[in-house]
């Protein structure tokens, strides 16, 4: 208990105290000059209270006591509206035989300077802890955990559903979703509830269903919680506003506790209220003071600040996530001879977005092209300019260039994009009947081709200049491709890192590929997917310092039993002889059920070869998983499909094609085009 001075030297003390300031927030600036009640000890750590009740103790005989409720009848009209004050004078009484003047300030006591001191430490602690917080649900447990048992007993924290985003503008009406509430709960002789841990807990005497509260809240206009939340201010709990607003927030039927046991503190952001902090403390613990409401204010600001910083970060996040994904390949294509598998790791998880991109392209005749990149930084504009260089690569690709020419265009590119934007990459395609592959690189690691013995060899290909320098020539380089042999592009945040450079990077990963391919013996090659999660394994804790792209390709290749290959000269005759030919072949690899629909869809398409080619064309059928048929002819033009009238003599055969086959597509080449299409062999 604190010493009160009696009625009338209470009131000769306030009227020679100082003005307080004109902003309520100078009382946690300036030195105190007065003893706020006891109860304001409850609010400060153990450690505080041990040391201010010894100071307290000695001055308890000269004075009057009062209860904490009585403090709270007492108080001035604008600490019970909710209105932050500068505490008032130490009420103190002067020593034996020495009397103090009339208007004399008097000297704030050695509690009161500790409690106000205890305070600014307090808030100084819990804005830091709340500031550490990077998203929503770290800045609102942040939040919760510095005032809990410190500050209140129970806090339930209300947002916004849904929090608005930067500027724009909240559509609908103010909806408040409970996000947090956090108790204190006392371990007691004799209780019987247990925590997860085993430990014995007893609830906390506030009432259970406050501390529940309502789970939604709409805020109604001109009603009790609009107009405390349109003041912005903390209020108590023991005005008629404040208890309306308070029940409208937590529900009815809900008790809230009375005197000044509870604090609404609404939370503003950068430019509008986005939620509502309860503080609530239990009947057995002194109530809030007046300064607490400024305790209150300052836990408020902070927080609705980091929520909005921490909802704007998320916004972009999300952007950057959805910008990634969708220039990234969703899933990779299956084409024939070849299975593929993938990995995008980005350097950080606050830094999701990167230049890093990989690409399989399906082309003419069966092939695949295979593409890995990088362009230099870690921000949205790299993502960008990684977007496009990667379009430009697809639209190349589809016009079956060569892979050194692809290159050179996409330097183009680059220097239409800006002087700075530099990229390297590295081109590659695969056939699966020949298999061989062509590759070009510009300024990319070198490939890692891991053959089925369990060798694993670094291809030697010329380095080449990175992509953006201009006017510098690109050479390709034609390589064996072995069937079981498997391919590894990679970008170079998985080879090199601040503890080691790019080429001991490599030998390591080549070590690696050899050490995982013994484990599955020399006549089985690793499973694909295992062995892209083995490669990332070899990242220690400091080797993530950049982007990782990988593109792992296992050439199955096509055995040349499975195909049948004629080149027809463009005569009147050669549709029936390309049926006979195909017929041929579907018996020799006994698929005669399919020879029905295979001669049909084959004299179409030979025929609209035959109509416009001046050079003999190809037919090529290959027997996978799938039937695949292959027409090309010197005709740039690509067909195209058009409903026939019933009164015209032609173009119903790709109508035929469209309805029979399982897939087919037409492709450009650079000296003519190639129509395809595939049946189910069963």
């Amino acid at each position: 208990m604190t010493e009160q001075a009696t009625p009338h030297e209470g009131h000769t003390a306030k009227a020679g105290r100082p003005p307080a300031p004109a902003d309520p927030r100078g009382a946690m600036l300036r030195a105190p000059d007065a003893t706020p009640p006891t109860s304001g000890a409850a609010a400060l750590p153990p450690q505080a209270r041990a040391g201010e009740q010894a100071g307290d103790g000695a001055a308890t005989s000269h004075g009057t006591s009062h209860s904490p409720s009585n403090g709270a009848e007492h108080t001035r009209p604008d600490v019970a509206e909710g209105v932050p004050t500068q505490p008032g004078p130490e009420q103190t009484r002067p020593p034996d035989g020495q009397e103090r003047r009339t208007g004399e300030p008097r000297p704030p006591g050695p509690a009161a300077m500790r409690r106000d001191g205890d305070r600014l430490r307090f808030v100084g602690a819990a804005t830091r802890r709340i500031a550490r917080g990077i998203d929503l649900d770290e800045i609102v447990m942040g939040l919760c955990r510095a005032t809990v048992p410190t500050f209140s007993d129970a806090i339930l924290v209300y947002l916004r559903d849904p929090l608005p985003v930067g500027d724009e503008r909240p559509v609908g009406p103010l909806v408040l979703r409970l996000r947090r509430t956090d108790r204190l709960r006392m371990i007691e002789e004799g209780a019987e509830e247990q925590d997860t841990e085993g430990s014995r807990l007893a609830a906390l005497p506030v009432q259970a269903d406050i501390v529940a509260g309502a789970e939604l809240c709409e805020v109604h206009l001109g009603g009790a919680l609009a107009e405390v939340l349109r003041g912005v201010r903390p209020v108590f709990a023991d005005s008629a506003a404040a208890r309306a607003a308070l029940t409208e927030l937590l529900g009815e039927g809900r008790t809230v506790p009375g005197a000044r046991r509870a604090i609404l503190a609404p939370l503003r952001g950068r430019r509008r209220v986005i939620g509502a902090a309860v503080f609530l403390r239990r009947p057995d613990r002194p109530a809030f003071e007046g300064d607490d409401l400024l305790v209150a204010a300052q836990l408020a600001t902070h927080s609705a600040l980091g929520i909005d910083k921490a909802v704007l970060y998320g916004r972009e996040a999300y952007i950057a996530d959805e910008l990634q994904r969708t220039m990234l390949p969703e899933t990779l294509p299956r084409p024939t001879g070849v299975r593929l598998a993938s990995r995008y790791l980005p350097a950080a998880e606050t830094a999701r977005v990167g230049g890093d991109w990989y690409d399989a392209i399906p082309l003419p005749g069966s092939r695949v092209a295979l593409v890995v990149g990088d362009v230099m930084g870690h921000s949205m504009t790299s993502a960008a300019i990684m977007g496009q260089l990667r379009t430009t690569a697809q639209t190349l690709a589809g016009l079956d260039l060569p892979p050194q020419e692809v290159l050179h265009h996409l330097d183009e590119q680059a220097q239409r994009l800006g002087s700075d934007r530099m990229a390297t990459c590295l081109y590659a395609v695969y056939d699966p009947v020949s298999h061989r592959i062509t590759i070009a690189n510009a300024g990319h690691p070198p490939p890692v081709l891991l053959h089925l013995g369990g060798r694993a060899e670094v291809l030697r290909v010329p380095p080449g200049a990175p992509i953006g320098v201009g006017g510098v020539d690109f050479e390709a380089v034609e390589l064996d491709a072995p069937a079981g042999a498997t391919l590894l592009l990679y970008t170079d945040g998985l080879v090199e890192s601040r503890l080691r450079d790019v080429w001991t990077g490599i030998e390591q990963l080549r070590e690696r590929l050899a050490a995982t391919a013994q484990l599955t013996g020399p006549d089985h090659p690793p499973p694909l997917e295992a062995l892209c999660d083995e490669v990332l394994d070899m990242l220690g804790p400091g080797d993530r310092d950049d982007d990782i792209a990988l593109l792992a390709a296992r050439f199955d290749g096509i055995a040349p039993s499975d195909v049948a290959y004629w080149f027809l000269e463009p005569e009147e005759t050669t549709p029936s002889r390309a049926r006979r030919l195909a017929r041929s072949a579907l018996e020799r690899w006994d698929l005669q059920e399919l020879s029905d629909s295979v001669e049909l869809l084959v004299s179409e398409v030979v025929t609209n070869a035959v109509r416009y080619a001046s050079r003999p064309i190809t037919l090529r059928l290959l027997r996978t998983d799938v039937l695949r048929c292959e027409v090309g002819d010197d005709v740039g033009q690509l067909p195209r499909l058009r409903q026939a009238r019933a009164t015209d003599e032609g173009g119903r055969g790709l109508y035929l094609v469209n309805k029979l086959a399982r897939r087919w597509g037409a492709t450009r080449l650079s000296n003519g085009k190639v129509v395809w299409f595939e049946l189910n062999r069963s």
